[in-house]
């Protein structure tokens, strides 16, 4: 009993120690940043920024208040709400040319600074994997008891795109009437995936790795420290996320399978991509959608990834899509 005893103190032990290299490699190796993207910070600079509405907040279930822009629709008909959310590093600016085009459209439009980036909680992180998600039906909440009774439609860009799925798939699909994927993100396991985006993000694999595993074995553990970076301008820290905790990159884009939310989403859902998308591999959409019947793809020709929020004439095509479909 005594040597049982023993090898058991023994082996508690090695695990312990294990456990103790594992933590301290996760700590001491730093996600590497990457130099700017040009074609991405280009794009963006040309939009048109005129008329952006100031910040608003909304208190979510944890106390913390997160910024939105509300865009009133100026149609004299208004004909429906959106809730848009931008992609990864950026912030409620991203989305701003998409949100007037839709106002003008006569779709009142609701654009958060998801937590984690611009003006809501803290840069880069969120507190759990699955707050975004409580964040968005607290937004939801907010917006109902403001008084707009309209159906509303969720689209997101990016990875924002890739967070829409999730919601599309889960249990507050039924919040919204539409999904529209707008050159989405869906992970690592998507035909539509090039890798490192293109060169736009930079991942620590290896800390990425060993924070999954010890999730995977119930240790919830250093999910704060940054697993990627974005090649950001130097100089952006201001209005950009630089980095992301592993906790805000698990839960700001599509589950590990995206393929499980995609059988799960019941709802229309719609994506759209730039035939010349630098980030993704646009042309494997369709294959990537399975052919479902609720999924309707639309690439457009001449057209790379920022360009279906920043662009002038592609924001109105994505525009009337969602106004009139």
């Amino acid at each position: 009993m005594l040597r049982l005893i023993r090898r058991v103190a023994v082996f508690g032990l090695a695990v312990a120690g294990f456990l103790a290299l594992v933590i301290g490699g996760l700590v001491a190796n730093p996600v590497s940043r990457t130099r700017e993207l040009r074609s991405i910070g280009d794009t963006v600079r040309a939009a048109d920024r005129n008329g952006m509405p100031p910040l608003s907040y909304f208190q979510a279930r944890d106390g913390t208040s997160l910024a939105y822009r509300r865009y009133p629709a100026r149609s004299s008909q208004t004909s429906g709400a959106a809730i848009l959310i931008h992609g990864s590093s950026g912030s409620s600016v991203a989305m701003h040319p998409l949100a007037r085009a839709l106002a003008e459209r006569g779709v009142e439009s609701f654009v958060p600074d998801m937590r984690g980036h611009g003006s809501s909680g803290t840069r880069g992180d969120i507190g759990y994997i699955g707050q975004l998600d409580d964040d968005l039906a607290d937004m939801v909440a907010h917006i109902r008891a403001g008084g707009t009774a309209l159906p509303l439609t969720l689209a997101g860009h990016s990875s924002g795109g890739g967070f829409a799925l999730r919601v599309a798939g889960s249990a507050n699909q039924n919040l919204f009437t539409r999904t529209v994927l707008l050159a989405p993100y869906l992970g690592v396991k998507a035909p539509s995936t090039r890798p490192n985006a293109g060169g736009w993000a930079s991942p620590d694999v290896p800390r990425i790795i060993g924070l999954s595993v010890l999730r995977s074995i119930g240790i919830v553990c250093c999910e704060q420290l940054p697993v990627i970076a974005f090649a950001v301008p130097e100089g952006s820290a201001r209005i950009l996320t630089a980095e992301y905790s592993y906790r805000l990159l698990m839960n700001f884009g599509p589950n590990r399978d995206y393929r499980v939310d995609l059988d799960a989403a019941k709802g229309r859902v719609t994506l759209i991509a730039g035939a010349d998308d630098e980030l993704m591999l646009s042309a494997k959409y369709p294959e990537a959608m399975q052919g479902k019947a609720n999924v309707d793809v639309r690439i457009l020709d001449k057209v790379n990834h920022m360009d279906v929020v920043s662009t002038g004439a592609v924001v109105a095509l994505v525009a009337d899509d969602i106004a009139t479909r």
